[in-house]
C-alpha cells in the first residue's frame, strides 16, 4: 500500500499554512537560546518562573541521579515508586491544600487517566469550547455523554446540567486556557456545578506557579478549596521547570485513581531524580514571590505597549498574551518577519486555534528583562510599518 495519499494531505496543508515543523533546541531554556545554529530571543517558552535552568533545581537532578540512578525502572505498582515520588507527592498534597496527590509522566496522561477513570458511559462530562485538547480527548475517550458549553458560560452550562439524567456529572475547565490565556470564572462555574450536584475539575497546567498564594494556581486565587474543586490537575513542565504532572484531591480520588487510571497503572514512573529537582523547584515556586511581582511588571508594560501600537491583545492577566492576527498565513509572516529581526516567537494556527483566529503566542517569564521587552516591542512596531500585519 503506497501513502500517495497522505502526501496529498500533507502538500495541502502546506499550501494552508497549516504545516507544523519541528526546530531544533540546543540551549537551555532561557530568554536568549540557539535554534538552528542561531540565537534568538524567545518569547515563546512556558518555562514562566525561569526555573528549567536554575542552578538549585539541576544540583538536585543530579544529586537525584547519583543515589537513584536515571530511569525509573517499572510502574509504580510495580518497582517504580521510589522515595523520591513518594516525598514529592506528599509535597504537592500540602502545597495544593489537597489530602493527597498522584504523580503522572506528563499532563496529557495525568487528564486521559483521570477522566477515564472517573466516568463510563452511564455518566456525562460537561467541558468548556475552548479546553486544552488533552481534556477534550479524555471527555470522547471516556465513553461518557459529551458536551462542551460556550466559553467560561455557566448560564449555558446550567442549561446542558438541567438536562442531564447521567449518573455522574463531571464539569471539566483549564484553569488559564493556553491559547487565549485568561481565567475560568471558577466562582460561578464551581457554583454551577454543585447546584448539580457535579463534580469539578480544573486543569491548571498554566496557572499553577503563576497565580494564587505562592503560586497555588487558579483554585487558591479565586479561593476554591477541594469542596469545590474535587479534581486538581498541575503540571511540572512549566512554572515548574521539570516535567511530568499531578492530580490532587482527596484520599477516595486519588486512590480511584492508583486502581483504575490506565496511564498511571500501565506506563513507567518519571525518572526518580526529575522527582527530586521538582522537589527543588517546588521550594523556590513558593519562596522566590519576586518571580510573580516581575511576571506581572512585565505583563504589564507589554499590554501597555502593545495598546500604543495598537495591536489587538486577547483579554489575559496571565504570562500568556496572545496577539491576534486572523489568517493563518499571516501569523506565518508575521513571525517570520520577527525571526529576520532576532525574535523568535511561534504562529498558532488551526486546529490549535479556530479558523480566522491565527495568533501569535506571545509567552512571558520572570527571566526576561524589560530591556528585553522594549526589544520585541521594537520588532512588533517594525512589522507593522513593513504591513506584514
Amino acid at each position: 500500500m503506497s501513502f500517495d495519499q497522505l502526501g496529498a494531505e500533507l502538500a495541502e496543508r502546506k499550501q494552508q499554512s497549516l504545516y507544523r515543523q519541528r526546530r531544533i533546541l540546543q540551549s537551555p531554556q532561557a530568554p536568549l537560546v540557539q535554534v538552528d545554529g542561531k540565537t534568538y530571543l524567545a518569547f515563546c517558552s512556558n518555562d514562566y518562573l525561569g526555573l528549567a535552568n536554575h542552578p538549585d533545581v539541576i544540583a538536585a537532578l543530579k544529586q537525584g541521579a547519583d543515589k537513584y540512578g536515571v530511569g525509573g525502572g517499572a510502574s509504580h505498582l510495580v518497582n517504580g515508586h521510589s522515595q523520591a515520588h513518594h516525598q514529592l507527592e506528599e509535597e504537592l498534597a500540602e502545597f495544593t491544600g489537597r489530602p493527597k496527590a498522584l504523580l503522572f509522566s506528563t499532563g496529557y496522561m495525568a487528564n486521559i487517566g483521570a477522566i477515564n477513570a472517573l466516568l463510563d458511559k452511564r455518566d456525562g462530562v460537561f467541558q468548556d469550547r475552548v479546553n486544552h485538547a488533552s481534556l477534550l480527548d479524555a471527555g470522547l475517550l471516556s465513553g461518557a455523554r459529551f458536551q462542551r458549553y460556550l466559553h467560561n458560560d455557566a448560564d449555558n452550562l446550567n442549561t446542558r446540567l438541567q438536562r442531564t439524567e447521567a449518573r455522574r456529572k463531571l464539569v471539566v475547565t483549564d484553569g488559564v486556557f493556553s491559547m487565549d490565556g485568561d481565567l475560568a470564572e471558577l466562582p460561578a462555574i464551581c457554583s454551577t456545578a454543585a447546584d448539580h450536584k457535579a463534580w469539578v475539575m480544573v486543569d491548571d497546567a498554566h496557572g499553577i506557579g503563576c497565580i494564587g498564594r505562592q503560586g497555588r494556581g487558579t483554585a487558591d486565587h479565586f479561593n476554591m478549596g477541594s469542596d469545590q474543586v474535587q479534581v486538581l490537575m498541575g503540571t511540572l513542565g512549566k512554572a515548574f521547570g521539570t516535567a511530568g504532572a499531578f492530580v490532587a484531591g482527596s484520599e477516595e480520588l486519588i486512590e480511584t485513581l492508583v486502581q483504575h487510571a490506565r496511564t498511571y497503572i500501565y506506563t513507567t514512573s518519571m525518572p526518580p531524580a526529575v522527582a527530586e529537582a521538582t522537589r527543588a523547584s517546588l521550594k523556590l515556586v513558593q519562596q522566590d514571590e519576586w518571580r510573580r511581582d516581575k511576571l506581572n511588571q512585565l505583563i504589564k508594560r507589554f499590554r501597555a505597549g502593545c495598546e500604543q501600537l495598537g495591536l489587538e491583545l486577547m483579554d489575559s492577566p496571565t504570562p500568556i498574551q496572545p496577539i491576534m492576527v486572523g489568517e493563518a498565513d499571516k501569523a506565518m509572516q508575521m513571525s517570520a518577519a520577527l525571526e529576520k529581526q532576532g525574535i523568535f516567537i511561534g504562529a498558532i494556527r488551526p486546529p490549535t486555534v479556530p479558523q480566522g483566529a491565527a495568533r501569535l503566542r506571545v509567552t512571558l517569564s520572570a527571566s526576561h528583562s524589560e530591556e528585553q521587552l522594549d526589544r520585541l516591542l521594537d520588532a512588533l512596531d517594525k512589522v507593522q510599518q513593513e504591513s506584514v500585519v
